[in-house]
Parts: C-alpha cells; sequence; structure tokens
C-alpha cells in the first residue's frame, strides 16, 4: 500500500513539472509577474531533476514549450555528474533530438548560458560540434546569429578553419576553408568572401544593394544606416522575408495592405499562430476577410488533426473568452488563441455534424470573438452537457467566478450521480500556469487537467491528461513516456526532425 500511494505521489510530481514546462515560460501571466513564473519553474526544474532525473530528461520528448526544453538540455549538462552511463548516453540522444527542434537563436541563446555557467565539459563539446555539424549553413548562421556563433566557438574552442554544414539552406556552397574563422574573429583580413552571403554582409556597410541580399531582420539594422524608407525597404526585401516576418511587417503597416495579406499563403501557418494573427486584426477586417481566415484556420486544423480527423465522435468544447483571455503585455491575446485554435481543431476532430462549441461569452461566431465579460463555466458546463457528447473539452484558466466554483460542482455532480458509467469523457486544458500553486488551476478533483500552450497540442495533452486522474502511478506513466521516447527518437534518427 505503501509503494503504491508513493508511486501516485510520484506521478502527481511529473504531471505537476509537465503541466508546468507546457504552459509556462517565465513571463507575466494576467495573475502574476514575471518573476512569480521564474521562482515557481526553477523550483519544479531542480525538484524534479533531482528526485526523477530519468523523467526530467525524458520530459524533451513531449510536448513542452521551447523555453522549458532549452533550461531542461541546460541542467541536464550542467549536473552530468550526479547521471549514470546509461542515463547520460540516452539523455545525449534526447537533447541531441530536441535541439533539432528548437530554433537556432534558442540554441545560441542555451550555449551563452552555458559559457555563463562555465559549462564547457566533453559531453557539451560533443554536442555543440554535432548540432552545428547539422545546420545547413554555417555561412548564414554566422551573419544571422553571428554574436552566438562566435561565444559559442571561441567558448568550446570549435575550429573553425574548415567548411562545416551543406550550404543547402540558402542554395549557397558552404564556406571555403578558414573564411568562418575569418569572418568572425578577422573581419578586415580578407578582401571578399567565396560565400555569398558573408561577402554581401561585407558589402553591406558600403553598398546599399547588398542590404537586400541579407537575411530581412541582418538587413533591417544596414537599412536604417543608410537611411532607406521603411517602405521601399520592406517592399525590396519581401522575396527574402519569412511568413512570420510577414505577417509582422503587415501588422505594422496596418489594415490597408489587404494586397500584401493575399500574399500570404495563410493557409500553410501553424494553427496557433494563425489564431493569434486573427485576433490581432480588427472586428471590420475580420469580417471582410472572413471567407480567408475561416479556410486558412479549417485547413490548419485539418493538418493539426491529422490521422485522428473525425474519430472523436460527437464532441462538446467549452471556451474561455473572458477577459482575462486577454493574456498580459508580454502574452498578448494568447489565451484565447488556444481557445479559438482549439475551437477549430476540435470541430476537425469530431464526427462530421456532431461538434458543439459554447464560449464562455454566449457568442457563437468564433471568428469574432474577444476577451471580456466574468467567466461564468459552470453555466455553460451544463449546456455542454445537455449536447449529450462522447468527448467534453473545457480549454480555460480555471478562473470560474460567475458564480464561484459553479463548474467544479456541476462536474462533480455529473460524475457521481449522473454519469457513473463514464459514458462521457472530461478533460480540461489550462493555457495559463498557475505560479503559486505551482500547477494549472484545476476545475475539480474528479476532472483531469492539463496545460497547453499551442492549439496544436491537444490531442496529444488530452492523451495525457489520463494521468491526472489520480489513479495511475508512475509505473503507467513511464511507460506511456517510454512509448514518446521511442517515437520521439525514431523520427529523428530517420531525418524527421526540423
Amino acid at each position: 500500500m505503501t509503494e503504491t500511494y508513493a508511486d501516485l505521489i510520484a506521478a502527481e510530481d511529473v504531471l505537476l513539472f509537465v503541466n508546468a514546462a507546457v504552459t509556462s515560460t517565465g513571463q507575466r501571466e494576467f495573475r502574476s509577474q514575471a518573476y512569480q513564473q521564474r521562482l515557481s519553474l526553477d523550483f519544479l526544474h531542480e525538484y524534479v531533476r533531482v528526485n526523477y532525473r530519468t523523467v526530467y530528461a525524458a520530459s524533451l520528448a513531449l510536448d513542452i514549450n521551447d523555453h522549458n526544453a532549452a533550461r531542461v538540455v541546460e541542467q541536464l549538462l550542467r549536473t552530468a555528474g550526479e547521471a549514470s552511463g546509461e542515463q547520460r548516453r540516452t539523455e545525449g540522444r534526447l537533447i541531441a533530438a530536441r535541439l533539432a527542434r528548437l530554433p537556432p537563436q534558442r540554441v545560441y541563446r542555451l550555449f551563452r548560458a552555458l559559457r555563463a555557467a562555465k559549462v564547457g565539459n566533453r559531453r557539451a563539446r560533443a554536442i555543440l560540434r554535432d548540432w552545428l555539424a547539422a545546420r545547413p549553413d554555417l555561412g548564414h548562421d554566422a551573419v544571422k546569429y553571428r554574436a552566438g556563433l562566435k561565444t559559442a566557438a571561441r567558448h568550446f574552442h570549435l575550429p573553425l578553419t574548415t567548411a562545416t554544414g551543406t550550404g543547402t539552406a540558402t542554395g549557397t556552397a558552404p564556406p571555403a576553408a578558414g573564411e568562418l574563422g575569418d569572418f568572425l574573429f578577422k573581419p578586415g583580413v580578407r578582401p571578399r568572401y567565396e560565400h555569398a552571403l558573408l561577402d554581401a554582409y561585407r558589402r553591406a556597410h558600403y553598398e546599399q544593394g547588398a542590404v537586400y541580399e541579407l537575411p530581412f531582420t541582418v538587413a533591417e539594422g544596414f537599412a536604417a544606416r543608410h537611411g532607406v524608407a521603411r517602405e521601399a525597404f520592406v517592399e525590396r526585401i519581401a522575396p527574402r522575408m519569412t511568413r512570420l516576418e510577414r505577417l509582422r511587417t503587415q501588422r505594422e503597416a496596418g489594415a490597408d495592405v489587404a494586397g500584401a495579406a493575399v500574399r500570404t499563403d495563410l493557409s500553410v501557418m501553424p494553427l496557433t499562430r494563425l489564431a493569434l494573427y486573427a485576433l490581432s486584426l480588427t472586428t471590420e477586417e475580420r469580417v471582410r476577410r472572413r471567407a480567408e481566415l475561416t479556410g486558412a484556420l479549417r485547413s490548419a486544423a485539418r493538418r493539426a488533426a491529422g490521422p485522428y480527423a473525425g474519430t472523436w465522435g460527437r464532441v462538446a468544447a467549452v471556451l474561455d473568452d473572458s477577459y482575462s483571455a486577454s493574456g498580459s503585455g508580454v502574452k498578448r491575446r494568447r489565451p484565447l488563441a488556444v481557445a479559438l485554435g482549439g475551437h477549430f481543431l476540435l470541430e476537425a476532430l469530431a464526427a462530421p455534424g456532431a461538434y458543439g462549441a459554447w464560449w464562455t461569452s454566449g457568442r457563437t461566431d468564433p471568428l469574432l470573438v474577444r476577451p471580456y465579460g466574468p467567466t461564468p463555466l459552470g453555466m455553460r458546463v451544463i449546456d455542454a452537457l445537455e449536447y449529450a457528447p462522447e468527448r467534453l473539452v473545457v480549454v480555460s484558466d480555471g478562473w470560474d467566478n460567475a458564480p464561484p466554483g459553479l463548474a467544479g460542482e456541476v462536474l462533480r455532480v455529473w460524475r457521481t450521480r449522473l454519469d457513473r458509467e463514464r459514458r462521457t469523457s472530461v478533460v480540461h486544458l489550462n493555457p495559463v500556469y498557475d505560479a503559486d500553486g505551482f500547477d494549472v488551476r484545476r476545475l475539480a478533483a474528479s476532472v483531469p487537467t492539463a496545460g497547453i500552450r499551442d492549439a496544436e497540442d491537444l490531442p496529444a495533452l488530452v492523451e495525457i491528461a489520463q494521468f491526472a486522474e489520480g489513479r495511475t502511478g508512475l509505473a503507467e506513466l513511464q511507460a506511456y513516456l517510454d512509448r514518446r521516447i521511442e517515437s520521439f527518437l525514431r523520427t529523428y534518427e530517420r531525418g524527421g526532425a526540423t
């Protein structure tokens, strides 16, 4: 009995950390400041790493956000002496696979953090060397992430005298022998560079035309130095901009650049990013572009649903568009974007014609939702249960306040009195981390709750939420993690990571 109870406590500890690592990025939330978020995360990372190191490393195979993934990698590399030989081998594979999925700027930031912590062991150097060797074009990195690459090369004693990388990302040949080292550490030595981007960076200091051969974020600084008008610069640099950069410049320019919006293919945008973009538009523009935005959101949702599309049967969703869904200054409208993306994803997962959605505000047009008013979750849960769904999914920060606690009481009575056979599966997904409680806020003890940051992760998080009901121990959770690790590493080693 004692061992079983200990396993349940261990499973709860692990799920506590997973919820935090999925939702929190150490930034200010609607009800907590950034320092509170950071302190809470610091404690959880330390606690789980010390007590459950194997599971701590396994979290890299889950849908935790990039901030916490980089933090896990940093902690594993800083404390390599605490791991056994078998643990280090597994950790090395997981770290390599996760680094391949992280944005390069975050990886370079990670190596700067390792330098500040004075971590320079053989294991860290080998991981850095392998990651750099897999980069498609180090010449591009030397231009766009100059400080990060320079710091990493100096601290980890990485020789840059030979060509590294394949050069396929920008369609150029890899840098010639010695070029990278000279570019980073002896910028005035060579009169020209064989690598096109390196030479364009050199020429951009005095030649305005070379600015438009550089990545957008680098070219911005040179354009300002040359006094180029912003509108003219954006128009000419457009072919070298990423989709996100185009969307950002569209928002800067305002809603009158409708032509630019048409040129950007919204249908290939990730679901949550697309939902954030839609919510950033005015109500008038959303109405005017209703067909385009709705089609793009449904297309992204179908991609996210994948093989599960249409397999969830009759689904009901309770979605939070109360005032707290506005998020914070640094995470503007993020909770509402998760709810909006979740709406379209659940619509794709449900059987055709078997989906119903209830917004806390009572609105029925998802494209026009805005964060406003209280959070009457209890009333909406009653409405959703009357739909007799096979699955009920609640996407909310859990602050049920109109009246307080009604949702939890409704779900308790439903589970204990009206649906003892569990005909309806109920899951609560919370996009906001509660720093004071070291977890996401829950509606009721009988309802499994999981943290969520991106709507695309909803199917996987509904699966892992089953462990949050308190009826399964660490053995079952470890078996699930083992399956995720195997799938994660198999995808990476087959070249599926980008």
